[in-house]
């Protein structure tokens, strides 16, 4: 492993586990994974192997059974719910294969959405929605509600809510799977750009051809890293 000194996300032997009943399935087992700044990741794995778990502990969005999680050298299980809460807000961007767009907000509200929790001004808001929605190409587009725009608009939209507020870390959950394969490709230039930026960009895809876009790809199974 690396330094934790060049680490901006660092998980140390962590293991998850899940009760069924009285059935405990092993989601993750011992998984250690540096993730440093403008690291350009890709998470790998068939259906159980643990890709999400994972993605959902990194992004503080779950807590490891044992193991422990590092933001930026900072113990994670030191913070409280409160405070975990500002700091997915925060640090963090996230997309989603299925856009998780509100339905009833412009694609340019929907952008401005997470600045609301950051208690920012009306005015600031929305120029730094604009600003945003500008730089994935949706200018002509950001008065639209999701159900006037396609399915690669959709997801330029989610893009852009998710870099409204900087984030250190931009996690993407498949984020070409309800797309064509021309539309994909163009998301995926909008990735490959956003890393050029100086941007870390960790992603969870089964599909080779988006994986080959990052710089690293780590395939695990079982709950295990079998490949890094």
């Amino acid at each position: 492993m690396k330094k934790k000194t060049d680490s901006i996300c660092r998980a140390v032997d962590i293991a998850k586990t899940y009760w069924l009943g009285k059935v405990a399935v092993e989601a993750l087992r011992g998984v250690s994974l540096d993730i440093e700044r403008n690291d350009y990741v890709s998470i790998m794995g068939a259906s159980g192997s643990g890709k999400s778990t994972l993605v959902h502990i990194l992004s503080c969005l779950d807590t490891p059974t044992s193991g422990k999680y590092y933001l930026e050298n900072t113990l994670v299980s030191k913070y409280s719910d409160e405070e975990l809460a500002k700091i997915r807000n925060k640090f963090f961007g996230f997309i989603f294969q299925s856009f998780s767009l509100l339905p009833r907000l412009s694609a340019l509200d929907n952008v401005a959405l997470p600045l609301i929790y950051r208690n920012v001004s009306k005015h600031e808001r929305i120029a730094k929605a604009k600003e945003i929605i500008d730089s994935v190409g949706l200018a002509d587009r950001m008065y639209h509600r999701p159900n006037e725009l396609s399915g690669g608009e959709c997801q330029r939209v989610a893009i852009a809510r998710a870099l409204v507020n900087d984030p250190k870390v931009i996690y993407a959950d498949e984020p070409t799977g309800n797309l064509d394969s021309k539309t994909g490709a163009e998301i995926m230039e909008i990735f490959d750009r956003l890393v050029d930026e100086g941007n870390t960009v960790v992603m969870v895809t089964h599909d080779m051809n988006v994986a080959a876009h990052a710089r690293r790809t780590v395939k695990l199974r079982d709950g295990q890293i079998i490949d890094d």
